[in-house]
């Protein structure tokens, strides 16, 4: 009975051994999909070149050789069949309707910027060219109160993949930029806008996406924004006004933008000169040749075929909202004899 026992417990040990010697013989499931391509059936074989580059795969719609120069571009971006726009900034400038941006220039208080936001404007024309703000601190203004009635709006400091990838990473719908010279400049302005096919904004994320921001927006953010920006470019020099034509019509740019007060600076010549008025009706007529909107400051809301206004900044609002609450009771404080608020 014993010696029984003992084939027994030798024969159960041999049996397992041998299985484990086959389990280390065969590849885990994970190994195997791996190696033969079951959870990735198009994926190269491990090791060998798939001469991707030359041969395309069974039911590819490019085919033949790589040439990025041909490439059809896929539907899996396209917005949903009948998506309207979301963007008000962008319906009042396609129905031709006059729109108002109020510039945030010092501040970086959310409260203060949520107060502007919500002023009256159509969107906000946060100062990035010409003030000391930070990108975290936008952000953080924006993601504040994303739904005010003024949608967050850009002026970055030049054309650039970086500072336009993070205004719209973080949320801006109106994209200004500045002193843009050349064709080539304004279609580089174009590409760091938009994502492919229309530019080469990266698909990295950040707080636009968020569900708090336009995440939510019907049809999908990635989907449906390249309809919904509003793309300003700005004219302010002399090389600008000789390419203002070729500018206004690279595809994509909603609106050029007549500078007053560079025009001004560049030219030599102040409003009212023959010379000035000369430089604005040229980016006045290359906007009507290229059938796209045309900017201006707030003080030219009567001027023909000017549709959309860069308005003060919060401090002069805040002044002037001061003053009309109080009208004859403002500046009325009492002079003190002495101390400090003494009349001099």
């Amino acid at each position: 009975m014993r010696r029984h026992l003992v084939f027994a417990i030798v024969a159960t040990i041999v049996a397992i051994a041998a299985v484990a010697a086959q389990q280390r013989e065969q590849p885990s499931a994970t190994e195997d999909a791996v190696a033969t391509g079951g959870n990735f059936p198009l994926a190269a074989k491990t090791g060998q070149d798939s001469n991707a580059k030359t041969v395309a795969p069974p039911g590819a719609v490019n085919q033949g050789p790589f040439d990025m120069n041909s490439w059809k571009y896929g539907p899996a971006w396209n917005a949903p069949q009948g998506s309207k726009i979301w963007n008000p900034v962008k319906l009042k400038l396609m129905a031709g309707q006059k729109v108002t941006g109020g510039t945030l220039f010092a501040s970086s208080d959310p409260s203060t910027y949520c107060a502007f936001a919500n002023a009256g404007y159509d969107f906000i024309w946060t100062e990035m060219q010409h003030d000391a703000h930070n990108w975290k601190e936008v952000a953080n203004m924006w993601r504040t109160c994303p739904r005010a009635k003024a949608v967050p709006g850009v002026r970055v400091a030049y054309t650039d993949e970086r500072e336009e990838q993070h205004a719209l990473d973080a949320g801006a719908l109106v994209l200004v930029v500045p002193t843009v010279d050349t064709v080539e400049e304004a279609i580089e302005a174009r590409n760091w806008a938009y994502f492919p096919p229309l530019g080469k904004r990266s698909n990295g994320g950040g707080q636009a996406f968020a569900a708090e921001m336009w995440g939510g927006v019907p049809g999908g953010y990635r989907q449906t924004i390249n309809d919904n920006l509003v793309l300003i470019l700005m004219i302010e020099t002399l090389e600008g006004l000789k390419n203002a034509e070729a500018i206004a019509k690279v595809p994509g740019v909603s609106a050029v933008f007549a500078a007053s007060g560079d025009l001004g600076n560049f030219s030599g010549y102040k409003q009212g000169d023959p010379d000035y008025e000369r430089a604005i009706n040229i980016v006045h007529d290359a906007a009507l040749k290229a059938k796209v909107r045309l900017c201006g400051p707030l003080a030219w809301r009567d001027r023909p075929d000017f549709t959309c206004f860069q308005a003060g900044t919060e401090t002069a609002a805040i002044n002037r909202g001061v003053a009309a609450e109080l009208g004859s009771l403002k500046d009325t404080q009492a002079k003190p004899e002495v101390g400090p608020y003494a009349t001099k």
